[in-house]
């Protein structure tokens, strides 16, 4: 971040794998990585735009306690996992919480900052139609349990 935190890495774990265009990364961010060789390391910066967004107000709700069971542990800070209406998994970050309502932040956690990306490449590989089938089955796979 810009204020010198660190929100991930892998330096100090095994490198990150993608292939292009399988949506695993930003669209900005793999743009930026196009030409780049093996043995290459750049530092990119992403303004919220080109990020994770701008924060949107519209997308901070206020809802009522009684939404929440009983023995919920509320605190700000805390994550929560919410089902948007076509069921799918919408994280919200526990903003404020008072008697009658918690203020939930639907926004991305990083949506309007901007993001600075360090990357080396490590290494660069062809898919060869092998591979293909490999990462289009891993794909699927993933699917399925989600």
């Amino acid at each position: 971040m810009e204020d010198g935190d660190l929100v991930d890495g892998t330096r100090d774990k095994a490198p990150a794998t993608f292939v292009f265009g399988d949506g695993s990364l930003l669209p900005n961010f793999e743009k930026l990585l196009l030409g780049l060789k093996e043995g290459e390391r750049r530092s990119f910066v992403l303004t919220p735009e080109k990020a994770f967004g701008k924060h949107n107000q519209e997308n901070v709700h206020a809802i009522p306690r009684t939404q929440f069971v009983d023995n919920m542990e509320l605190e700000e800070g805390l994550l929560i996992g919410f089902q948007d209406a076509s069921g799918e998994e919408l994280p919200g970050l526990v903003k404020t919480i008072n008697e009658q309502f918690v203020l939930i932040d639907f926004n991305h956690p990083l949506a309007g900052k901007t993001i600075i990306f360090d990357a080396e490449i490590i290494k660069l590989e062809a898919l060869d139609a092998e591979m293909l089938v490999n990462w289009i089955e891993q794909r699927l796979n993933v699917a399925k349990t989600q």
